[in-house]
């Protein structure tokens, strides 16, 4: 029962899926981020369905991108993108540490965030465009790993600020176990990688490290530590530099 709760108060944070009520406590978010993972590999499936839909109808491949650029933000109401939207601002404003915290709480949107976004979408659905069945598969589990990523990174990385939901999430997680499913869940994107393309697999992790370690870099040099927002950067940083790496590394290769 506990791990349902966890489940569901996962989906209910992450995505806009119609969820049951269940206490908001530290013991039932204990594996909330453990089923992280698993709201990305419903965007991820959804793009693949939607794909492979585009292929028997023969629709053109603008709207083919369109749509799979707009499906995460769909069904997880575009909480990711709220934070990339807002680092985007402080990063921009080459403020002090304690000016870019406050404008990460912030709620009105700067122009670099506006500019950012549009930017996103028009880089994500380009590079959709050339999604196809067959790579349907390896361009839907970077959506999987990166929430493992993320959450595990929300346990290991010193967070900048200890009030936050970010940290309140972090204090309630059982880190061994969210450690243990994020292996787990990278393990099985790597594997479907590899069979497509061993050189492939390679090609993501390789991405994934090096998002990774600027991301750690900039969160500490910038912000002090991790947020709630900067993990919204993190997550669509990986999901975009995957989806490239994957939609690239299939034609190079």
């Amino acid at each position: 029962m506990r791990f349902i709760k966890s489940a569901v108060i996962a989906f209910s944070t992450y995505s806009r899926l119609p969820m049951p009520q269940v206490e908001w406590s530290d013991e039932n978010r204990k594996y909330a981020l453990c089923f992280f993972p698993l709201v990305g590999a419903l965007v991820g499936a959804l793009m693949w369905l939607w794909v492979c839909v585009c292929g028997w109808l023969e629709l053109s491949a603008l709207l083919k991108g369109a749509v799979c650029a707009v499906i995460p933000l769909a069904v997880t109401g575009g909480i990711h993108m709220d934070g990339f939207m807002d680092t985007t601002d402080a990063l921009a404003s080459w403020q002090t540490r304690e000016k870019k915290l406050e404008i990460l709480k912030d709620s009105r949107v700067g122009a670099f965030a506006v500019m950012g976004c549009v930017s996103y979408m028009l880089i994500m659905t380009a590079l959709s465009a050339d999604a196809t069945p067959e790579t349907g598969a390896q361009l839907g589990v970077c959506f999987v790993l990166s929430r493992a990523l993320s959450a595990w990174a929300v346990t290991v990385l010193r967070s900048a600020r200890p009030e936050g939901m970010l940290d309140k999430f972090a204090s309630a997680a059982k880190k061994r176990m969210v450690s243990l499913s994020g292996g787990v869940y990278a393990l099985l994107c790597v594997a479907v990688w590899c069979v497509s393309d061993v050189r492939l697999a390679l090609i993501c992790v390789c991405t994934a490290a090096l998002v990774t370690l600027y991301y750690r870099h900039m969160a500490y040099k910038q912000f002090g530590g991790v947020t709630g927002d900067l993990a919204g950067w993190y997550s669509q940083m990986l999901e975009i530099c995957l989806t490239a790496a994957v939609v690239l590394g299939v034609k190079l290769l």
